[in-house]
């Protein structure tokens, strides 16, 4: 599975770009857009053809979810831990949720609430380069079979098989896509390079 995460500050042809991104076989477009309104992310959506909306997930101003017929929810770290209980995330019942972290350790800890969870950052960072790679070793846990692992963080089209046979159920991918000239093809390349590797997961 592969995963495209949103340019946090908007980009020109935002929407158009992502549209393509879909209709080159995208599996799910993470929003992020920590510094956005609600307003800015209603304005943006409204430009992706809504076909794509149940492949889309928000992580903020979750509410504006129902409006566009959107069930996917992505809890941050922050988020998630700002929540404090089970019982703020069960009533999502309805949605697939997912969260970010940063450890072995928490996701241990987390509940089976959630279908997926980021780990990382599992190579360097090509977004922040501050962010250097952590050795995970996944041999060493048992995998829960309600949360499927993927792996974000310096991932391109000459490491991603790696993400595949470290463990991890899928890919997610950000500065390796905003970061390129050609976007669009920077996502053809590690689709195809990926596709050799992985074996393709529905979340």
């Amino acid at each position: 599975m592969i995963i495209v995460i949103s340019n946090p500050t908007p980009i020109n042809k935002e929407a158009s770009l992502i549209n393509q991104l879909f209709e080159e076989g995208l599996s799910v477009f993470h929003l992020r857009k920590p510094d956005s309104s609600a307003q800015e992310l209603v304005l943006l959506l409204q430009e992706i053809d809504p076909t794509h909306y149940s492949k889309i997930a928000l992580h903020s101003h979750h509410y504006l979810a129902k409006s566009f017929g959107i069930n996917r929810l992505h809890y941050t770290e922050a988020s998630r831990k700002q929540a404090g209980n089970i019982n703020l995330l069960e009533q999502e019942v309805d949605n697939i949720l997912s969260t970010s972290i940063h450890s072995i350790e928490d996701y241990k800890n987390l509940g089976d609430h959630f279908s997926y969870a980021f780990l990382s950052p599992v190579f360097n960072s090509i977004s922040k380069p501050e962010y250097q790679a952590v050795e995970f070793d996944l041999s060493k846990i048992e995998k829960k079979s309600t949360t499927k692992l993927i792996a974000l963080g310096g991932i391109d089209e000459t490491n991603c098989h790696k993400a595949y046979n470290m463990g991890f159920h899928g890919i997610a991918l950000l500065g390796a896509i905003w970061n390129s000239e050609n976007k669009i093809e920077a996502f053809k390349q590690i689709s195809q390079n990926c596709n050799k590797e992985k074996v393709e997961l529905a979340i």
